[in-house]
């Protein structure tokens, strides 16, 4: 199982988020993420939320080995053809380590469905931003195809992750993509894990890579050897614990997370 960090976007600066991924690389994790957000509901003022795909493409440029992904993309907020040119681009610029991870936004019974507000972008009925999903998703196919004239990202396409918390964001993960996100501590874990993975096998793609990843806050229990919230991931099938950080990003945090994370690769080992 990789280990990865998300660095959490609110209220965050750049120095910070650019210091924490070099630490992060320096130390041994496998992959850095943040969230597609751009104000946060919590905070009244404060210097704001960078934007994801901006601080993605910074963190190509300055990182070397690990992966990157945008822990979800809200597909409203980004046209689908543009999208594919951007998700291209930044895999090109990466050498190939972006893991995209797409998902439908939070409902309307989040705090983010302000966000959406502030963008002048009403909030949908659960199906139909599912839906939007499926359809980006097979826009982002058709562009990458070269078909279209657009960018082709090199040196492959990258691994389509869809977030969700239910099954039918599991069922859509399985059928149309490379991976599933959702909860470390999902009540349901087991169940969406095995959803995911049973649409996959019946979609003719039993023999590609399929990749389940799940977030959590970054807790010692989640790194050490003994842990048994980490066997249990084991045991559900789970490739990637992705685990959050919040600004302004402790590098000695970040130190002591990679040495109890060693003594689990030594053991594996």
């Amino acid at each position: 199982m990789k280990t990865d960090l998300l660095l959490i976007p609110m209220s965050a600066r750049w120095a910070d988020l650019r210091a924490a991924a070099l630490a992060a690389e320096d130390a041994g994790f496998d992959g850095l993420w943040t969230w597609d957000h751009l104000r946060d509901p919590d905070a009244d003022g404060g210097p704001g939320v960078p934007e994801a795909w901006t601080v993605l493409s910074a963190l190509a440029e300055v990182t070397r080995r690990v992966a990157l992904g945008p822990l979800v993309l809200n597909v409203a907020n980004r046209q689908p053809g543009l999208l594919a040119n951007m998700a291209a681009t930044l895999q090109t610029v990466s050498g190939g380590r972006l893991l995209l991870g797409l998902g439908a936004g939070g409902n309307r019974r989040t705090p983010y469905a302000a966000e959406q507000a502030a963008l002048g972008q009403p909030v949908a009925a659960d199906a139909v931003r599912a839906q939007r999903v499926v359809d980006a998703i097979g826009t982002l196919r058709r562009f990458w195809s070269g078909d279209a004239g657009f960018v082709r990202p090199e040196p492959t396409p990258p691994p389509i992750i869809v977030g969700g918390f239910g099954p039918r964001m599991a069922a859509i993960a399985g059928r149309h993509a490379e991976g599933f996100n959702t909860q470390a501590l999902h009540p349901r874990l087991a169940d969406l894990v095995r959803r995911a993975r049973e649409e996959h096998a019946a979609s003719g793609r039993r023999g590609s890579p399929f990749v389940v990843t799940v977030f959590a806050g970054l807790e010692a229990a989640w790194l050490r050897a003994d842990s048994r919230a980490r066997q249990r991931l084991d045991q559900v099938g789970v490739d990637r614990l992705i685990l959050l950080l919040s600004p302004p990003f402790d590098a000695g945090e970040i130190r002591q997370a990679a040495r109890l994370l060693s003594e689990v690769r030594s053991r594996d080992a």
